[in-house]
């Protein structure tokens, strides 16, 4: 069994996680951050009791594979308004894609996120940090769109923008979550 990360690796993948709230949190107010939260908090949590040492080649099929379901998921939520929903569930308006806080918050998330595959494929702590955040995000942050923002419309069964496409991505998001689970007992 693997063991855990180190201190320098846990207050690096504290700092980062720490960092990309508090950009979430001033590009989209508390609740959003609170949301995306789980993502960046849960991987962390999970990176720390699972540290893996999986080789990228298991995870290039449920990393390419949910990155590019990901891209499906962004692009149906700008094409269907989700960030004009997110703005009336929240109350906070939805910020200019070329402000300093969207900007940093997509250069910090999914920046890093294209990095995995180096990261890992060297087998560095912070890379299988970033692969836990990357699944966890994908396989949990997102069902909001099922389990957390029906709960904000008049009638239950309404869609909310994003529903669809997040139908193929948390499984496959939960299928690199248990590869990076099954790296921890190598």
């Amino acid at each position: 069994m693997r063991t855990h990360p180190s201190l320098r690796d846990t207050l690096t993948g504290l700092t980062f996680t720490s960092a990309t709230l508090l950009i979430g949190y001033l590009a989209f107010g508390f609740w959003t951050m609170m949301i995306f939260a789980s993502g960046f908090l849960g991987g962390l949590v999970l990176w720390w009791f699972f540290p893996s040492s999986i080789d990228f080649a298991r995870l290039r099929v449920p990393y390419w594979s949910a990155l590019a379901l990901f891209l499906v998921h962004r692009i149906e939520e700008k094409t269907m308004g989700f960030f004009s929903f997110l703005s009336g569930v929240t109350g906070v308006a939805t910020p200019e894609i070329t402000s300093w806080p969207v900007i940093t918050l997509v250069l910090i998330s999914v920046g890093a996120w294209l990095s995995i595959p180096i990261l890992v494929k060297r087998r560095k702590p912070f890379g299988y940090y970033l692969a836990w955040t990357f699944f966890t995000s994908m396989g949990i942050t997102e069902l909001a769109h099922w389990l957390v923002f029906p709960f904000f419309v008049d009638h239950p069964a309404t869609y909310i923008p994003g529903m669809a496409s997040v139908v193929p991505l948390a499984p496959v998001a939960w299928w690199g979550m248990s590869r990076l689970k099954s790296g921890s007992r190598n």
